[in-house]
């Protein structure tokens, strides 16, 4: 099979409802043609993101079972991981799982910041943040003043 393939469905161990490719951190993945040996090229989401190991181990575990026993897995930190490279598709996962994506920070200028967030169950901008930090180090509690229910918010970086 080929490993572009396999480690794009690597799942993240944080988000379960993305793979590392949806959410951007997968930047590269080389075959050598003459010798087979894979080596695959990852940024963190963060720098001390707690979740790298588990990704690197996933990563190395599917391509043993896909043949490539002996790959490499670089992490690199520049250029670094900016909300801006989850794949549209993540966007459209995270939202469907209840986790409201990030903005794009693509403005050309300042960094933007985020007063209001529409809700990912019923849509609604009537929300509010309740806690600066979620289940995660990455994501932010919100909660909806229409629906009422909690919710995930994935911080923009």
């Amino acid at each position: 099979m080929n490993p572009r393939v396999v480690v794009a469905a690597v799942v993240d161990p944080e988000i379960r409802v993305l793979t590392i490719d949806d959410l951007g951190i997968l930047r590269s993945v080389e075959e050598d043609p003459a010798t087979g040996r894979v080596v695959v090229t990852i940024t963190p989401t963060y720098t001390g993101c707690p979740a790298m190991d588990v990704i690197r181990a996933d990563i190395r575990r599917a391509l043993a079972a896909a043949g490539h026993p002996d790959a490499e897995v670089r992490t690199v930190l520049m250029p670094a991981w900016s909300t801006d490279w989850i794949s549209e598709a993540g966007r459209a996962k995270l939202a469907t799982a209840g986790i409201a994506p990030p903005a794009s920070t693509r403005t050309g200028g300042a960094v933007p910041l985020t007063l209001a967030v529409r809700c990912p169950r019923c849509g609604s901008p009537e929300t509010e943040q309740i806690s600066r930090f979620g289940s995660t180090a990455c994501k932010a509690l919100w909660r909806c003043r229409s629906c009422r229910e909690p919710f995930d918010h994935l911080k923009a970086l």
